[in-house]
């Protein structure tokens, strides 16, 4: 009888400890965030041989690493980002993303680490300026769900101006197809654009349309995850330490990396005092 308590007691502890184990791996499992990110939109994250490379991915992963968080990056088409990240099916949203008010509304920005204008691209050897790239007839390309097709359709498409607008899943798709002729100018970030110019793209910068829009990280509406002390603190110790400038510089030698925290919309309730993990912050 003691051999077969001794038996029981033996096999109970042993589930106990395969109990606490199972347990212990959904709780790391619990732990790890996923980050949502368009992995064809250079420099900010694309995918090289097999890797996820970008200023967005090694800052994430260097933000990470600093504040204690595992993460895992989830490739999604940018339409698809803001939705997802919306109804939590991702943690944080990581590119090349523009803060406007329509936004706002159903994601919470963390603060600005970033600031762009849009600029028009055409062939290298075109003679169009952004005027003329933007009228008469025009095919101009970009990106689903993106500010910058907002911004056509609010400042041409409802001025009557005469241009057809092509969306596309990827810039890069839109790129190649005014190469082909397809399109008569892209509007895209200039960020974007420079590395294009960069990569030895024949095409050029016809002109900018739009000045100093902020760029940050994203959570969900009212931060579930209670993700934005941690990414704020992150995103400000990386551009103190000189991190975020080396970053920025493998990727786009030479550009000048604007001021971090930079200037957030009034729209934007998460930059009102106290700011999430930043109290000395805020409007």
């Amino acid at each position: 009888m003691r051999f077969l308590g001794l038996e029981t007691k033996t096999l109970t502890a042993g589930l106990i400890l395969s109990l606490g184990t199972l347990a212990a791996a959904n709780s790391q499992a619990a732990d790890t965030y996923t980050v949502g990110v368009e992995a064809s939109f250079p420099p900010w994250a694309y995918v090289e041989a097999g890797e996820y490379k970008g200023i967005a991915i090694d800052a994430m992963k260097k933000i990470a690493e600093n504040e204690g968080l595992e993460i895992e990056f989830k490739d999604l088409p940018f339409p698809s980002l803001i939705p997802a990240l919306s109804a939590e099916k991702i943690d944080i949203l990581a590119t090349g993303l523009t803060v406007t008010e329509e936004r706002s509304k159903v994601i919470d920005f963390t603060v600005p680490w970033w600031e762009t204008n849009d600029v028009i691209v055409v062939p290298e050897d075109s003679d169009l300026n952004v005027f003329t790239a933007v009228c008469c007839g025009a095919n101009v390309g970009v990106q689903g769900g993106s500010s910058q097709k907002a911004w056509m359709e609010e400042n041409v498409l409802d001025s009557d101006i005469d241009v057809n607008l092509k969306s596309y899943d990827s810039y890069v798709t839109a790129i190649s197809d005014m190469l082909n002729g397809r399109l008569t100018a892209v509007d895209v970030d200039d960020t974007s654009a420079q590395e294009y110019i960069n990569e030895g793209r024949p095409v050029k910068i016809a002109g900018k349309i739009f000045i100093r829009a902020p760029l940050a990280l994203a959570v969900s509406k009212g931060d579930p995850q209670g993700l934005l002390p941690k990414l704020n603190q992150g995103i400000v110790a990386l551009a103190d330490s000189g991190q975020w400038a080396t970053i920025v510089h493998d990727y786009i030698p030479g550009v000048t990396v604007p001021p971090v925290p930079g200037n957030m919309p009034a729209f934007v309730d998460t930059y009102a005092k106290p700011v999430a993990g930043l109290p000395d912050l805020g409007n």
